[in-house]
């Protein structure tokens, strides 16, 4: 016979090879070591179908501790903006051995697999309440802040020019969603050079008096697990946002997946978790819940590997 398979399954031969052409040529950082996927298929029909709808249709959403910032370097962790605040310009010993303890002793809390994040809410409050007192009590100076920053080992990943330039040229909105300082989260990304317009961010910033000291921090606490709520109030709020159902989520918490509850009638959403410590404990439920898990990857390689893709059809016009 000339026909050894019916003509009715050509298409579908058709569409599984574009899908190996789409990962093993056009995006071959999916095949990096560190890369778990939980639905390879439903990954690639993802970013197929953001492709087609364009980088108008496209809004990035992102943490920031350890998640645009690097977790660890030559084996030392990296800064988070909190601890970025651990400077004798800004607070005492006696302080930075408190925020020492705190961390020690509700960190372990934050990751444990184990806990359920309703067993893990109130802590993480208790927690940031106590790290923002001890803060508020160091009166701390507001003209303090850029050289502490500058000061600090405070890391962006690896490609991150690449990934912060390249949305700005493409006019996608980038939202940073951050249980951080926001104060210290905009210096660090303003001496690197790549604040542009379209970085907008929702964190926990201070409010200083008129002197230019620390007296409190301004609105609702924002912790590790309760983005939603502030998804939902502050970020659907946003007009640069409005019109853009097409989502690429990032974060290195399970918590951070409720970022993109304030986006109304998303159409695809796109989630890659960073998963940086404690990696056989956690494995499991990261690749449960993100569409793409990178393993102590410390680059953005993926995530502009993606971007670059989805927005392939605007360069080529």
């Amino acid at each position: 016979m000339i026909y050894h398979i019916p003509w009715i399954y050509t298409p579908v031969r058709t569409v599984l090879a574009f899908w190996h052409q789409l990962t093993k040529t056009e995006i071959p950082e999916l095949a990096k070591c560190s890369v778990v996927m939980r639905e390879r298929s439903r990954v690639e029909e993802t970013i197929y179908a953001m492709q087609r709808a364009g980088a108008g249709s496209l809004q990035v959403i992102s943490d920031f501790d350890m998640t645009l910032t690097r977790f660890a370097h030559n084996g030392k962790r990296v800064p988070t903006t909190h601890n970025i605040l651990d400077n004798r310009l800004l607070m005492n010993e006696d302080c930075t051995k408190r925020m020492k303890e705190l961390l020690n002793t509700y960190y372990p809390i934050e990751i444990d697999p184990g806990r359920s994040v309703e067993e893990k809410l109130p802590l993480m409050v208790e927690w940031w309440t106590k790290v923002h007192e001890l803060l508020i009590q160091q009166r701390i100076r507001k003209d303090l802040l850029a050289q502490a920053v500058k000061e600090s080992n405070a890391m962006l990943r690896d490609g991150y020019t690449v990934f912060f330039d390249r949305l700005a040229e493409q006019q996608v909105p980038l939202l940073i969603f951050s249980a951080g300082v926001g104060d210290i989260l905009e210096e660090v990304i303003r001496q690197n050079r790549v604040f542009h317009p379209n970085v907008h961010i929702i964190s926990n910033y201070m409010d200083f008096d008129q002197t230019g000291a620390l007296q409190a921090f301004k609105g609702q606490l924002i912790h590790i697990f309760n983005k939603r709520e502030g998804a939902l109030s502050r970020a659907a709020g946003l007009r640069e946002l409005q019109g853009r159902p097409n989502v690429l989520l990032l974060g290195d918490s399970l918590g951070d997946l409720t970022m993109a509850d304030g986006v109304s009638e998303h159409q695809n959403l796109l989630t890659i978790g960073f998963l940086n410590d404690q990696v056989e404990e956690r494995k499991e439920s990261y690749v449960n819940a993100f569409d793409i898990v990178l393993v102590k990857d410390e680059t953005l390689d993926v995530p502009n590997a993606i971007l670059k893709h989805i927005t392939s059809l605007k360069d080529n016009k």
